[in-house]
């Protein structure tokens, strides 16, 4: 993997696919497009995952609840696809078992979940990561005693899968890049520029680091930019003339694990409008989600409220009435903007958790292939569809006719799950290799954090700590992420700025008591000396991680709500 900078400066002038969009969906796209052997760029105004994609609620899932608004084709393609998942990427993609406790007085008994728990086990062809099972209220007061036993009925236990969004995101573009993809981050689409046909044959990209603009000519253009599809759609001079997406803020908030007492993650419905939402361990942590409603705010600046927050402590106290969270309790939050399609009946009078999350591909009068909607999950699937589109362009406007090569994205591991062990005994086996490997200078809970974050690549990574010892000291001294990580995530993860490695080459922007801070100077001194900044140019990337921040915690300066 090149640096970000030496991406920018090995741009071809031309090229058969530009992807827009360096989220989940336009690393896939990028990815299924490189591995047929198109020549492809992809461009990013931001880092990897910046948007939707690192904001999500982490779940690989088939979306149990979409049974509920009979999307049982929505919920057969997640589930296949979380199979698929959890065979190229099982070093990010985990199983955790969900709790789905019912209570005197639910919208449903106790007899019909369980009936739709057959359904969605069998929708997945009996191939979840374990089949469902039930539990009386008695044994949920051991397996969960946290768990209010006020008119408890029961739960079954089903389960799907927990990731790390960001890093699924940076792998799914990494191998895209390993098959010949140009990944450029921090690079902003200016212009689409259309020829003599009306057809879109070049763009026009700014480098937002430096200034420097460069002209590709491209055969194909996907916009692949989620929340901000329609300010995309709007450089098209052939664009749909209307909105296309009806996007809706999800707000998750974090805090210890042991203040709520979790074991499993658990299914909630909220007290005041029946809205599903998760409690979710997360290591010593759980998070906490997500909100759903209608949000017109800058996706680049979007939020937590004072009342998306009380909103999540109120239902845990419910659910979990000793644990007795309050504003203090809450560690970190995030919000991002799910770009969901706008529904052609009703508009806005449709329910924000009503709006449909399938996906849908366009093709406007100048080329400008659109995709929208869609879900984490099934990112993988929408990404063939679009590239099988662009073939078909392709082959219309006679650019070539000949037969791409099948990409076997549902066969090829992820980099990080090359050589991945085959059951627990192994993974911890691999642990102790990275230990071994740095000449034990990185720490047991360190090569585990390692592992669970680069798969395999974390052997790379201890053979350079055990060439630069200095690189085991840790970020910060109650945390187990270590220097290296931001040697290594300049050098193969595209990683520029500390926002970069602070909230998505590691977690410790969420994680931290103090999210981070202490270690924004170290990060941004590394960081500085890898890219020969000033001390002006130091000072900025420090600040504009602080300003991130604040944003997280601006619902603090709100009043509490009554």
């Amino acid at each position: 993997m090149m640096t970000r900078q030496q991406m920018w400066e090995g741009l071809p002038e031309q090229v058969d696919l530009v992807v827009i969009g360096g989220g989940i969906t336009g690393a896939g796209v990028a990815r299924d497009a490189a591995r047929r052997g198109l020549t492809v760029a992809l461009f990013e105004m931001n880092d990897l995952a910046f948007g939707t994609s690192s904001r999500s609620s982490k779940l690989v899932h088939g979306g149990l609840r979409y049974l509920e608004q009979y999307e049982f084709s929505l919920v057969f393609e997640s589930v296949s696809e979380r199979r698929v998942l959890l065979e190229i990427a099982p070093h990010l993609v985990r199983p955790l078992g969900f709790l789905f406790p019912v209570f005197e007085g639910s919208r449903q008994p106790l007899w019909m979940i369980e009936a739709g728990m057959w359904l969605y086990d069998g929708l997945s062809l009996f191939r979840s990561p374990k089949m469902h099972k039930r539990y009386s209220r008695k044994e949920l007061a051991q397996v969960e005693p946290g768990l209010s036993q006020k008119g408890l009925k029961g739960a079954p236990l089903y389960y799907d899968c927990a990731t790390d969004d960001a890093r699924l995101t940076l792998e799914a573009a990494m191998d895209a890049a390993r098959s010949g993809a140009h990944i450029v981050s921090r690079a902003r689409v200016a212009e689409l520029i259309t020829g003599a046909d009306g057809r879109i044959d070049e763009v026009r990209v700014v480098d937002t680091l430096s200034g420097e603009e460069k002209t590709i000519r491209a055969h194909a253009v996907v916009n692949a930019t989620g929340p901000w599809t329609d300010d995309t759609l709007k450089m098209s001079k052939a664009g749909p003339g209307q909105e296309l997406l009806r996007p809706t803020k999800g707000v998750h908030i974090v805090v210890r694990r042991d203040r709520v007492g979790l074991e499993h993650a658990v299914v909630c419905f909220h007290p005041d409008d029946g809205r599903v939402l998760f409690i979710l361990p997360w290591g010593e942590h759980c998070y906490i989600g997500t909100t759903d409603t209608d949000d017109p705010e800058d996706p680049a600046r979007i939020c937590a409220t004072a009342a998306d927050v009380k909103y999540l402590v109120d239902v845990t106290n419910v659910y979990f009435p000793e644990a007795r969270l309050e504003a203090g309790d809450v560690i970190s939050t995030w919000a991002g903007l799910r770009p969901l399609i706008r529904p052609l009946e009703g508009g806005a009078d449709v329910d924000e958790s009503a709006v449909s999350r399938e996906h849908q591909i366009l093709v406007g009068r100048d080329g400008l292939i659109t995709i929208a909607g869609g879900k984490l999950t099934t990112f993988r699937k929408m990404a063939a569809e679009v590239v099988e589109r662009v073939d078909e362009y392709l082959k219309l406007t006679g650019v070539h006719t000949g037969r791409m090569r099948p990409a076997h994205t549902d066969v090829e591991p992820l980099p990080g799950a090359v050589g991945w062990p085959p059951d627990a005994r192994s993974e911890e086996s691999l642990a102790q290799q990275v230990v071994r490997m740095s000449e034990g200078l990185i720490e047991d809970d360190t090569a585990r954090m390692l592992i669970y974050s680069y798969g395999t690549r974390a052997l790379a990574l201890a053979g350079e700590v055990a060439r630069n010892p200095s690189w085991a000291t840790r970020l910060l001294e109650d945390r187990p992420e270590i220097e290296a990580q931001v040697y290594f995530g300049h050098a193969h993860e595209l990683a520029s700025e500390v926002a970069d490695i602070l909230v998505r080459r590691t977690q410790i922007h969420y994680r931290h008591v103090d999210q981070g801070l202490p270690c924004v100077d170290r990060v941004a001194e590394i960081l500085g000396e890898l890219q020969g900044w000033s001390e002006e140019r130091r000072a900025r990337s420090a600040e504009e991680y602080r300003d991130e921040v604040a944003l997280s915690r601006r619902w603090r300066e709100q009043p509490w709500p009554t």
